[in-house]
């Protein structure tokens, strides 16, 4: 592990010294299709069936085999076919079946004619238009064959690949688990929103606004509360947090104040890789391991800490 680096360092130092450090997750599991949206595919998905399933009619009009096609002749009509209601019948020759879009194709059928290039006529239907083997028919795998790959490792589940899934008959994707994040707030003057303030005290924005952030990028939060500016209270968070999580983030206490106790507790818990940045504002941000765990400490002022967390927390987790 890197060790400590005094003084201020740049942004860009920052952001490489973090981000060489960081391998990705592999842990995977297996959520039904309409939990999946934004998560990632853990692992190629190949496809269970053909698609088309069998041979069918891309049109309304009639299946017809190119035998019984004379000009001028009339053709009788057999039968109807549907989709989810094929035909089964009898197909004598000199005769034509009815089929629907979607229908399968029945069993010798050359080509299906649009209903357009048709016209009725007593005792069945002309054909007005020359007519070519397989026009108009849907052949089985012609989208997608059995076994075959429909998205890599590592696609972001969304509005196109989820159904892409679902038509597959899919119902279950195997996708990298959440990152889990543990956040607190430190500092005996906060205070949880909604409640009263005492004197001197003010409103924990910080923890709130960072678990909605969190929770846009797809991470699973643990929200540990406000701990108190004290060492064995801050400990007990620290060491919680870094069973539970793969990344803790703590607001507040990583400035030079008497009561700042964090980078103390790093010292004796973890190894710290930086810890203040020459960028304003923004400057006391800390990075560094845990046991379990990779932390990130994030100013008490609440444009620092948002400021941090777009340029170095998304980072991290996005290479994670």
């Amino acid at each position: 592990m890197e060790s400590f680096t005094a003084g201020l360092i740049s942004l860009e130092e920052a952001q490489a010294k973090m981000l060489a450090q960081l391998q990705p997750l592999r842990d995977r599991v297996s959520v039904p299709l309409a939990d999946a949206v934004g998560r990632i595919t853990a692992l190629p998905v190949t496809s269970p069936i053909d698609v088309p399933p069998f041979d069918n009619s891309a049109m309304d009009g009639y299946a017809v085999r190119l035998a019984d096609i004379q000009a001028d002749r009339p053709l009788q009509v057999a039968g109807k076919a549907f989709a989810g209601a094929p035909f089964n019948g009898d197909w004598p020759a000199g005769s034509v079946v009815r089929i629907m879009t979607g229908a399968p194709v029945p069993p010798g059928c050359d080509a299906v004619v649009m209903q357009e290039e048709t016209r009725e006529v007593e005792g069945g239907i002309v054909i007005n238009a020359p007519v070519k083997a397989g026009q108009n028919i849907r052949l089985i795998g012609e989208d997608i064959r059995r076994g075959q790959p429909v998205l890599a490792a590592g696609v972001r589940l969304g509005a196109a690949e989820l159904p892409l899934l679902a038509s597959l008959g899919l119902a279950e994707v195997s996708v990298l688990r959440k990152l889990r994040v543990a956040v607190f707030s430190t500092g005996d003057e906060l205070q949880p929103v909604g409640q009263p303030l005492a004197p001197g005290q003010i409103y924990d924005t910080n923890r709130f606004t960072v678990s909605l952030m969190l929770r846009k990028l797809g991470c699973e939060v643990i929200d540990m509360g406000i701990i108190k500016d004290d060492p064995q209270a801050l400990r007990r968070a620290f060491e919680e947090a870094d069973r539970q999580a793969d990344v803790v983030i703590s607001t507040g206490g990583v400035s030079v104040g008497e009561a700042d106790f964090t980078k103390t507790m790093l010292d004796e818990l973890g190894v710290i890789t930086f810890w203040k940045l020459a960028i304003k504002p923004g400057k006391p941000f800390a990075f560094g391991r845990l046991a379990s765990s990779w932390f990130c400490g994030l100013p008490g002022n609440p444009v620092s800490a948002a400021v941090t967390f777009y340029q170095l927390v998304q980072p991290l987790l996005a290479a994670l």
